[in-house]
This record gives C-alpha cells, sequence and structure tokens, in this order.
C-alpha cells in the first residue's frame, strides 16, 4: 500500500517535486546568511552591567594583544597599596576563572548561531547492478519540519544567549563580592595582628615583672600563674591571628588570580574608617527585584519556556517530516536508459501518541518554572530587607565603639596612669585595665570589619554576585576578657 502511494505521487508530480526540494533548499542557503558571529562575543552586555553596578573594567582574553593589555593593566595597579576597588578590577582582569566563564559565553554564541542555521540537507546515491541491469539513484533529504520551526528555534536560541550574557554578568560580580570580603578579611587581620603584637609585648613585660616579684615573695604562685598564662595565650593568638592573616592573603591572592612576583603585592595595615553617614536605601526592596541578575535570567528562562510550549503545540502532531528529492536512473541491457524523478514524504502517524505528553511536559516545566521565580522574587525582597537591616546594625555597632567605647577606654588608661604615679593603685591593676583596652580595641576592629562585611553583602544582595555570608556571628572574646584580672 505505501509503495503504491508512493509511486502514483511521484508519477503525477514528476519533476515539480524536484523543483519544491530544490526551493526548499534554496530558501535554507537564504536563511544561512543571516547567522554570524559578533565581534565581541557578547561581552559588550556583560561590560555594561560591570560598568553600571561595579563601576568595573572587564575583558575576555582571547589574542596575545588580550593578554598583554590584561598584564600591563594589572602591573600598574599593583605598583600601589591596593584598596578594595583595585584590588577588585586585578581580580577582573586576571582571575582564569572569570575568563573561563566568558569562554562559556563565547560558547553559547556559537550554539546560537547553530541554531539559527537551517539544517544541512543530505546527499545520497546508491548503484545496484544485477543480472545485467544497472540502477543509480541520488537523493537529496532535507528536514522540513525544522525549516519551519527556524524562526521557533532561532529566537528561543537568542534567548538562552541572552541567558549566557547574563550568567557571564553573574560570574563577575560573584567574584567581584568574594574579593570584597576577602580584602576586608585580610587587611582586618593585620589590623589584629599589630594590635596582637602590642599586647604580647605588654604580656611579656607583666610576666617578668611578676617573676620578679615571686622571686622576692611580693606576689603569691596563683597570680604569678595569672600573669604568666595571659603572656602564653596572647603569644598564642597572635600566632593563630598570623596564620589567619596569611590564609587570608592567599585567598585574595588566588582571586586576584595572581603568582610568581606578583604575589609580593601590598595591602594596607588597618581598614577604612567608616563613612559619616549610612546609605539610606528606601526601595531597597524594588532595587533588588529590578537589578537582581538572577531573577532577569529566571525571566528570561520562564520566557523560553512559554515559546517552547508554543512551539510544542505547533509540532505535536508531526515529529518528523522529511522531504526527499530523488534522481534515479535506470539502464536495462534489453531496453534504453530511462531516468525517474519524484520525491519522498515520510511522518509519523500519531495513532499512540499524538503529543499530549510532551505537551503536558512542557506546560508543567513552565508551570513550575513560575513558581520558582515567584518564589525567587519573595526571597530577593526578603533578602534585601534582612541585608539593609544588619548593614544599619553593624553601622550602630561600629561607631558605637569608635564614638564611645574606645575613647572612653583612653580616658580610663589615662586616668589610670595618673593615679599609678600618684601610687593609689598598683601596676596590676594598671595592667588590668591594659588588657581590658586591648580587648575592647579588638571589638571594635571586628565590629568594623563586620561593617564592611555588610556593606559588601548589601550590594550582592541588590545586584547579585552571589549569597552574602551572614554577619551575626560570635565575636571571638580576647584573652584580657577570658585571662582573668591579675590580683590586686
Amino acid at each position: 500500500m505505501t509503495e503504491t502511494l508512493f509511486i502514483r505521487l511521484r508519477r503525477a508530480t514528476g519533476a515539480t517535486g524536484a523543483r519544491t526540494a530544490l526551493s526548499s533548499l534554496s530558501a535554507a542557503l537564504l536563511l544561512s546568511g543571516c547567522a554570524t558571529f559578533s565581534p565581541d562575543g557578547g561581552m559588550t552586555a556583560v561590560a555594561d552591567i560591570a560598568g553600571g553596578t561595579i563601576k568595573k573594567d572587564v575583558i575576555s582574553i582571547r589574542t596575545a594583544d588580550d593578554v598583554v593589555v590584561a598584564n600591563d593593566a594589572v602591573k600598574r595597579l599593583l605598583r600601589r597599596t591596593l584598596n578594595v576597588e583595585t584590588a577588585v578590577q586585578v581580580a577582573l582582569l586576571s582571575n582564569r576563572g572569570l575568563q573561563a566563564a566568558y569562554n562559556e559565553l563565547a560558547l553559547a554564541e556559537a550554539d546560537l548561531v547553530q541554531e539559527s542555521l537551517p539544517p544541512n540537507p543530505t546527499f545520497s546515491i546508491s548503484r545496484i547492478s544485477g543480472n545485467g541491469a544497472v540502477e543509480i539513484e541520488r537523493q537529496v533529504v532535507g528536514d522540513i519540519l525544522a525549516l519551519a520551526t527556524l524562526p521557533f528555534r532561532s529566537e528561543i536560541a537568542r534567548q538562552r544567549f541572552r541567558q549566557a550574557q547574563l550568567r557571564a554578568a553573574l560570574e563577575t560580580l560573584r567574584l567581584a563580592a568574594e574579593v570584597r570580603r576577602s580584602y576586608y578579611r585580610a587587611v582586618a587581620a593585620n589590623e589584629l595582628i599589630g594590635l596582637l603584637a602590642d599586647a604580647k609585648s605588654t604580656a611579656e613585660s607583666t610576666a617578668q615583672l611578676a617573676l620578679k616579684l615571686g622571686q622576692t615573695g611580693s606576689l603569691n604562685k596563683l597570680d604569678q600563674a595569672r600573669e604568666q598564662v595571659f603572656y602564653a595565650e596572647t603569644t598564642a593568638e597572635l600566632g593563630s591571628i598570623r596564620q589567619e592573616a596569611a590564609s587570608s592573603r592567599e585567598r585574595l591572592a588566588r582571586l586576584m588570580g595572581l603568582w610568581g612576583s606578583d604575589l609580593a603585592f601590598r595591602i594596607p595595615g588597618t581598614l577604612p574608617a567608616l563613612p559619616r553617614h549610612p546609605s539610606a536605601l528606601p526601595l531597597i526592596e524594588v532595587d533588588a527585584v529590578s537589578h537582581r541578575i538572577d531573577l532577569q535570567i529566571a525571566r528570561i528562562e520562564l520566557d523560553a519556556l512559554a515559546k517552547s510550549l508554543n512551539l510544542t503545540e505547533a509540532s505535536r502532531f508531526v515529529t518528523l517530516l522529511d522531504v526527499a528529492g530523488i534522481d534515479r536512473k535506470t539502464r536495462d541491457p534489453e531496453s534504453a536508459p530511462f531516468r525517474e524523478r519524484g520525491f519522498d514524504i515520510q511522518f509519523q502517524i500519531p495513532i499512540f501518541d499524538g503529543g499530549e505528553v510532551r505537551v503536558r511536559q512542557a506546560a508543567e516545566t513552565y508551570n513550575k518554572s513560575f513558581n520558582r521565580l515567584t518564589e525567587k522574587a519573595i526571597n530577593v525582597r526578603s533578602e534585601a530587607r534582612d541585608a539593609y537591616r544588619v548593614y544599619r546594625s553593624t553601622y550602630e555597632i561600629a561607631g558605637q565603639y569608635q564614638r564611645e567605647v574606645l575613647p572612653l577606654r583612653k580616658i580610663i588608661t589615662e586616668e589610670m596612669q595618673l593615679r599609678f604615679s600618684s601610687m593609689q593603685i598598683d601596676v596590676f591593676a594598671l595592667l588590668t585595665e591594659a588588657r581590658q583596652r586591648i580587648a575592647s580595641l579588638r571589638a571594635g576592629i571586628e565590629a568594623k570589619r563586620d561593617f564592611w562585611f555588610a556593606q559588601s553583602d548589601l550590594q550582592t544582595v541588590v545586584n547579585g554576585g552571589g549569597s552574602g555570608e551572614s554577619q551575626n556571628q560570635p565575636r571571638q572574646t580576647t584573652t584580657a576578657q577570658a585571662g582573668g584580672g591579675g590580683g590586686h
């Protein structure tokens, strides 16, 4: 039955079928001329986002000239002590993981170009001989369904490419956020080293004094042990902080993509001062929902799924449709050679599966993505509120140390020194106050560090680039507080 139908179609159509096939191929060639690669590989969108959100330059390193440009810029930035902004810029120019993300963007563009091209036609030739007869068949096959759905697939691929651009921008912002946190952690560790080095010197003097007083019988063994353990604990804590500082510096170096002689970069010994006033962000939720790149990616994904659903609806009854232009030449020793032309159409008959399963799958996938997007938008609003709350609270805490606690500690220290000079108090009361002052100074450093962490997390929550770490970490208590007073 099928063979008879094919013969009838071929005889009825004749050369017209071949012309139809050739017309389809011509249309395919015409469409193929429209697909091209962009000169920047899609990096313009990434550069615009990076420039608009974090005010930094990005580069996709593809050629030797690009390597020279990036290296020269990094060398210039490393000549001076790094602040947080220059550290971020070095990372954006030198981090190879980020460059790999940009390579993924270039691959996404290649996929876009590929999806925008019509399918290549298939040419086949066969030669069959037997009993002196020779049959030669030439066939050109093109996928009509692929041609018909080309505009839909091209549009979906274009949206996927836009998603890839946003993902590359998201990786850029994520790296910037990680660099900021690592920078502040490394600088805070440096400041703590300076503080604990002074504390160690004071503790060492105290321990030596306690030892001499014990030898003369003026100090009992309990008070001697207290002063000795304070010195030992301070020494151990200084070693721990130095290790932490070294690890923080190494992490910062990794994020900046530095090695070799570039590892000698310099960072400050103290954290930046607090801003005079905290930022007022009454529309923090609106800004986050509008600017978050991960939300933009989710929106594009939802739109792509909607278009994909329409495509599924359009092709649910035709799952495979090929057209074949046929040119067949038969040679028979008993008769003159003759040529046969026609076309062959093949498609699946939707008897058992009419496409309902695929349509239902597409619809449920869309609904799932819609609900995920809604959930994420709600979470983003909550994250923005919480990040701003942490930002304001850490500012107030750090400001309280700078305005109240540390100045009062300074006054107490000065008064204790005056009373010691007038012999109203002994040396151990003075040293006890010194330990408490060191504890306050350390807490002040940690409070200021937490504020800069919170500011970095606030930028992350608004713009995207990774989830901010919790700033409500319990502060470590210094040995001055844990060691207790020296007696007297």
